[in-house]
């Protein structure tokens, strides 16, 4: 007997499930994006199809990750509008330019690339002298995924002096990330990483960190104090540009700023 493929989820059961995701009703997305109540109840109902253009207009009013945009057009019958390439794709070569120049730039401090699902797209040189000490190899074969470099025991964690806090931080960051995306690949890397376990212990939930919570990493030049940024592309319209995150890491004190440039004086000096 043949395999019977399941129906694919209709447009309007797509829409419906975001809009609970992002806890909104009805009528709050309906005032948003202009459009009244009872077309929107419709388009959801399946008694209503939907234009191409309210498809992307709905979307954008829910903030559908680009992928996700993609997807709907699709459920709804329309080619997708936004392109999926290789951050080493020809066309994406002035992105990944800025990519780059932003990461040389912040030497000697250390800062990273990663896609979606924290994979490991690309660092500076000060990034390796701080990777010393993994006891387990396989956290640093390609395709990285630094989360569980840091959280694995036999990756960075045991070298982070405030685990219990560092820790819960990363989970809760990316448990709003699995919850706002929807991934199913994200919620398996947050069960995945809680079951590591590890770093439990009090002040986990809830410590005075200050205007930030430091990353403190014991190094052989000794303690680090790190503050981190997130930064975006601000407008993109690819797919790939949309989900690729840099993660910049400033030290947090004088005596850090000054160990640093120690550590990864040989890296950088090497590179040039």
């Amino acid at each position: 007997m043949a395999n019977v493929l399941p129906f694919p989820r209709p447009i309007g059961d797509h829409l419906r499930l975001w809009r609970q995701r992002r806890r909104r009703s009805q009528l709050d997305l309906a005032l948003d994006a202009e459009i009244s109540q009872r077309h929107l109840s419709f388009i959801e109902s399946g008694r209503a199809q939907p234009s191409r253009e309210m498809v992307l207009r709905l979307a954008e009013t829910l903030e559908v990750p680009l992928r996700d945009r993609n997807a709907l057009l699709l459920a709804a019958g329309y080619a997708p509008v936004y392109p999926e390439r290789a951050l080493d794709d020809p066309g994406l070569a002035a992105a990944r330019a800025i990519v780059d120049t932003m990461l040389r730039a912040h030497e000697p401090n250390p800062a990273l690339a990663v896609d979606r699902h924290w994979t490991l797209v690309t660092a500076n040189a000060a990034l390796a002298p701080l990777l010393t000490g993994i006891t387990d190899p396989a956290l640093l074969r390609p395709p990285v995924n630094v989360l569980r470099l840091s959280l694995h025991p036999g990756g960075i964690a045991p070298r982070i002096a405030n685990l219990p806090e560092w820790r819960h931080h990363i989970l809760e960051r990316l448990r709003r990330q699995a919850a706002a995306s929807a991934d199913p690949a994200l919620e398996t890397l947050l069960v995945e990483l809680t079951a590591l376990g590890g770093g439990d212990g009090p002040g986990g939930e809830a410590a005075d960190a200050g205007v930030a919570l430091p990353l403190l990493l014991d190094t052989p030049a000794g303690r680090l104090s790190f503050i981190s940024t997130t930064t975006i592309f601000g407008t993109p319209t690819e797919v790939t540009l949309s989900e690729l995150v840099i993660e910049a890491f400033y030290p947090a004190d004088a005596a850090t700023a000054e160990r640093l440039r120690r550590l990864t004086a040989p890296a950088t000096a090497a590179r040039a």
